[in-house]
């Protein structure tokens, strides 16, 4: 009777992807690494929020782009899963612009 460990097979690391993953991760440590360096030289302020939301978007966007490999996929499925994620960011800060103007009506 035979083991099931006599009929393993070994299959070498595939290299190219073992560098691809590295890239990326240096791609992200990069991103955060300037992100840290923005939050502890720069004062508290509108431009430095601006900054962490883009950087932010960024590394979402490679994310998503990279792992959920949105990046090899037809255009068309790329800009109908971008746009909307556009007008969601737009609706999240109406909703936060509106709820600011009306927080200061009420005090």
């Amino acid at each position: 009777m035979e083991h099931a460990e006599d009929n393993v097979q070994v299959i070498p690391p595939n290299k190219e992807k073992i560098r691809r993953l590295w890239t990326v991760a240096g791609y992200l440590a990069a991103v955060t690494a300037v992100e840290f360096i923005i939050a502890f030289t720069m004062n508290h302020g509108p431009l430095k929020v601006a900054i962490f939301v883009g950087l932010t978007i960024v590394k979402a966007a490679y994310i998503v782009g990279e792992f959920m490999h949105l990046r090899y996929e037809v255009k068309v499925l790329f800009w109908s899963i971008l746009i909307p994620m556009i007008f969601v960011v737009w609706m999240l800060v109406a909703f936060v612009y509106e709820g600011m103007a009306i927080g200061e009506l009420r005090f």
